[in-house]
């Protein structure tokens, strides 16, 4: 209804999921490249924090991988000129370009249907939902018992 955008983010050390984000962005988009972009530059953010705890157990990590589902918006990571369909976008979320250039992280894609952030931010199918849920390691509670 406000035409805002929920992004969300799985954190992964090896196959663990060890934290997970859900929230609506801030900003309206005026395109699904635009809010893709965004949502990236905040899985950026964690993906910085994380390896700052990290390094206090002595864990050093390089070219994280951030998976994305949306070409365009890794193409603007990956492109460091301003141009004409980025210029509207605010300089804060360029901080994904930052820290890609740096060798922090490294955008990937993924395919739409192995998106794991989807179970936090889509209305699913009960398979799709199931498949994700069991990609992340979380058991289905009914089973265990």
């Amino acid at each position: 209804m406000d035409r805002k955008s929920t992004n969300g983010t799985c954190h992964l050390l090896g196959s663990s999921l060890i934290s997970w984000n859900s929230k609506k962005q801030a900003c309206v988009a005026l395109s699904t490249t635009e809010a893709e972009y965004i949502a990236a530059g905040h899985g950026c953010s964690q993906i910085i924090w994380l390896k700052h705890q990290l390094l206090d157990y002595g864990v050093r990590l390089s070219k994280v991988p951030l998976y994305c589902d949306n070409t365009s918006a890794i193409n603007f990571t990956k492109n460091p000129i301003q141009h004409s369909k980025t210029k509207h976008i605010e300089i804060r979320h360029h901080f994904i370009r930052d820290h890609f250039q740096k060798g922090d992280c490294e955008i990937k894609f993924v395919k739409i249907e192995n998106q794991l952030a989807d179970l936090l931010t889509k209305p699913l199918t009960r398979d799709r939902f199931n498949k994700l849920r069991t990609e992340l390691g979380i058991l289905d509670i009914k089973k265990v018992v």
